[in-house]
């Protein structure tokens, strides 16, 4: 089954760093009257370097607080006081998904002065894209940590060897090895990849190396009819042209 594996643990991960930076984006806006800006910041910075804080600096801090009351406080209902090292790990991965939000923060600043220049900065802090967050966990995800199936509440490496190496904050953790997505597998309701159409020349997830996985591909010809150099015609019509295009397909075996 999939509970347990590195796609299960992205999935928790992805989900609690969208409802910290949704929550975030909502409350810096001013579309929520629980939070706003991020007022801590207002009256710090350095003079003597020529900036300040100022601006509406993104509050992260309400938004993973809601996040952990939103999606772990249900978990930890479940599970009760004794809890569950499934539940601890679901809770670690939900935790690495905050804190890749608050790692990829950074600072923006405008510069004031005549003619342009830059003799003072206003700065404040602000979320990077969802894009680039995702990008992070993708990583992340990629190289995700496999603990001990034999769960407890203090979760360890699979790998003896490698025990003595602490868990970081951001890692993903999974227990249970991923199924073969390749083969259709309808008990699990996986579709497999056969007959999927694939780009012949891409390296990336839709190339037929990685998607087709390793079976190769068919190609066939496609005859696309569409109407092309189309005219208006006084008065009043238009007057368009039939053309013919022929592409290859290219489709997993």
């Amino acid at each position: 089954c999939f509970v347990g594996t590195k796609e299960t643990a992205f999935i928790y991960a992805v989900t609690s760093a969208g409802l910290v930076h949704s929550v975030t984006r909502s409350c810096s806006a001013g579309n929520m009257t629980e939070c706003s800006c991020d007022t801590n910041l207002r009256h710090g910075g350095s003079a003597s370097e020529g900036w300040h804080w100022g601006g509406c600096s993104d509050d992260i801090h309400y938004g993973m607080s809601f996040s952990r009351k939103f999606l772990d406080v249900p978990i930890k209902n479940i599970t009760g006081k004794n809890g569950s090292g499934l539940a601890a790990m679901n809770l670690h991965n939900n935790e690495a998904g905050r804190q890749a939000v608050a790692k990829l923060m950074s600072v923006d600043c405008r510069c004031h002065g005549v003619s342009g220049s830059c003799a003072v900065k206003t700065c404040w802090k602000t979320m990077s894209s969802f894009e680039k967050i995702g990008r992070f966990l993708k990583e992340k995800y990629e190289n995700s940590i496999q603990i001990s199936d034999r769960l407890k509440k203090k979760l360890r490496r699979k790998e003896k060897s490698q025990r003595k190496i602490p868990i970081g904050k951001e890692d993903l953790l999974y227990v249970n090895k991923s199924p073969n997505y390749c083969v259709e597998d309808q008990k699990l309701g996986i579709p497999g990849t056969q007959g999927r159409e694939c780009n012949r020349t891409s390296e990336g997830p839709d190339g037929c190396n990685l998607l087709c996985c390793g079976r190769g591909y068919n190609t066939h010809v496609v005859r696309h009819v569409e109407r092309c150099e189309c005219k208006f015609v006084w008065c009043c019509y238009v007057r368009c042209r039939r053309c013919e295009t022929m592409t290859d397909v290219h489709t997993c075996k």
